[in-house]
């Protein structure tokens, strides 16, 4: 685990949006496309406006998500509306969204469709995680049901889980598709979280999920 230390919050979004549109460009020189998986919450948000700004080749950029609520995209719980909102804008409206919500399906019937066409995008050439207070990523949420399965070396490349005491269902990458991305990077805020992820290394990944994708990944943290 590679730890960078900010300033402040606005520092720090301003740094990792020019090191993933970096990335993103690298990974453009050398490929047809580049595969760019993300998390949803506020805490990116000032980053995907500020990469939305930069100009580069988007149309072979494809954006997918980490996880997502099942919910459709007008819901504000929805992942992709936020994605869509902030990155999906200027220059990057250019990108192609890969959505996993399906209308009439369940979580799992949906994460069965999607899953089989994620199979060209990997491996992830890059990867923007972020992180709960429980340790958990995407939405590897510990002792949710169906996390085992997520975990599996063998998990579908999509996979729905409940979390322990959330009425909404979700869908997430598995932690192989995770810990396969080219590029890793982490975005926490907050001593409580910076001691979380300390904590995280020294757990099972069954406790503290975070700790199972961060032997390569590049933690940004900001107070």
């Amino acid at each position: 685990m590679n730890l960078i230390e900010y300033p402040d919050r606005e520092m720090l979004a301003m740094s990792v949006a020019n090191v993933l549109a970096g990335e993103l460009r690298k990974s453009l020189a050398v490929q047809d496309h580049a595969s760019f998986a993300l998390p949803g919450g506020t805490t990116p948000g000032p980053i995907f406006e500020m990469m939305s700004a930069v100009e580069m080749d988007w149309s072979r950029v494809h954006v997918m998500l980490t996880d997502e609520r099942w919910v459709d995209e007008e819901n504000a719980h929805s992942n992709a509306r936020l994605v869509k909102n902030t990155l999906l804008t200027g220059f990057g409206a250019q990108a192609q969204f890969i959505p996993y919500y399906r209308d009439g399906l369940s979580a799992a019937e949906g994460a069965a469709e999607v899953a089989p066409t994620l199979k060209d995008e990997l491996p992830l050439s890059l990867l923007l995680l972020g992180m709960g207070a429980d340790m958990h990523t995407a939405s590897l949420f510990p002792n949710a049901q169906g996390l085992g399965e997520a975990m599996a070396n063998d998990a579908p490349l999509l996979c729905a889980v409940q979390p322990v005491d959330q009425d909404m269902l979700r869908v997430t990458l598995p932690l192989h598709v995770l810990t396969g991305a080219l590029s890793t990077h982490l975005v926490i805020f907050g001593d409580d979280k910076r001691a979380a992820v300390e904590r995280a290394q020294s757990l099972p990944p069954e406790e503290a999920p975070i700790g199972a994708v961060l032997a390569n990944a590049t933690v940004h943290w900001a107070a």
